[in-house]
């Protein structure tokens, strides 16, 4: 198995604060996303910056009311006519990290960005108002995993929750902590997922994709390295707006 590298095979560009992914052609799609969430077919998908403090009123409050809505309309703008996944976050997009890891003809790329200003430990309760709010500020952990295998139903629910676990010893190893409570944060109000895989016959078949697989090992290992990285990205842009 070849080591993690940063390059990516699957075709992106940013436009318009947005992150286009171009999953050439039609993939299936299990995600948290605010439009074209659940289990979908897509063949795109969107990551959106939005402003850290929008104003009250106009366009951007559009954005907290009917973030599915601003979605789809960015979509059409940019001219993407096909169906889409998108998500949004207050990080800029000269933030996004990305990471590929391979093994024997099965690969697993991961895109990222990294905010961390909102992190929580998981069952604090949420504080009045924040679920209004939730992209004021650059506090997102937005994570696309994309894989040519072919995921079974149950498989794709279990990239989420290996996704999760990479995700959450990261922010343990770096000593990320709730603001709240002060204990260690296991990811942020706002996370979003989103697992890529292919249609049924046009990837490699698994059944699972546990701790115990090599897609789920690959997964681990893109994600660890996305969110570490990220991290570090986030810190300076905190460091430099401060």
């Amino acid at each position: 198995m070849r080591e993690v590298t940063s390059r990516v095979h699957t075709r992106y560009h940013v436009r318009e604060q947005t992150l286009v992914i171009d999953l050439d052609g039609r993939k299936r799609v299990l995600s948290s996303a605010p439009q074209g969430g659940g289990l979908t077919v897509a063949s795109y998908i969107l990551n959106h910056q939005v402003e850290a403090n929008p104003s009250a009123s106009g366009s951007q409050s559009m954005v907290f009311r009917d973030p599915a809505r601003c979605l789809r309309e960015l979509a059409v703008r940019m001219g993407v006519h096909r169906p889409t996944v998108g998500l949004m976050t207050a990080v800029p997009m000269t933030q996004v990290v990305t990471a590929r890891a391979q093994s024997d003809g099965l690969w697993v790329e991961c895109f990222a960005t990294v905010g961390v200003t909102n992190a929580v430990r998981v069952g604090e309760w949420p504080l009045e108002g924040t679920a209004d709010n939730r992209l004021g500020k650059p506090g997102t952990i937005n994570i696309i995993l994309i894989t040519n295998g072919s995921l079974s139903q149950a498989a794709m629910v279990g990239a989420v929750q290996v996704v999760t676990e990479a995700k959450s010893c990261v922010l343990r190893d770096h000593d990320v902590r709730s603001p709240k409570s002060g204990t260690a944060a296991t990811g942020t109000g706002t996370d979003a997922v989103v697992i890529v895989c292919s249609l049924r016959g046009q990837g490699p078949a698994h059944i699972y994709s546990g701790t115990h697989t090599i897609i789920g090992a690959l997964m681990g290992r893109v994600v660890t390295d996305c969110v570490g990285r990220g991290l570090a990205k986030a810190k300076a842009w905190q460091e430099l707006h401060r």
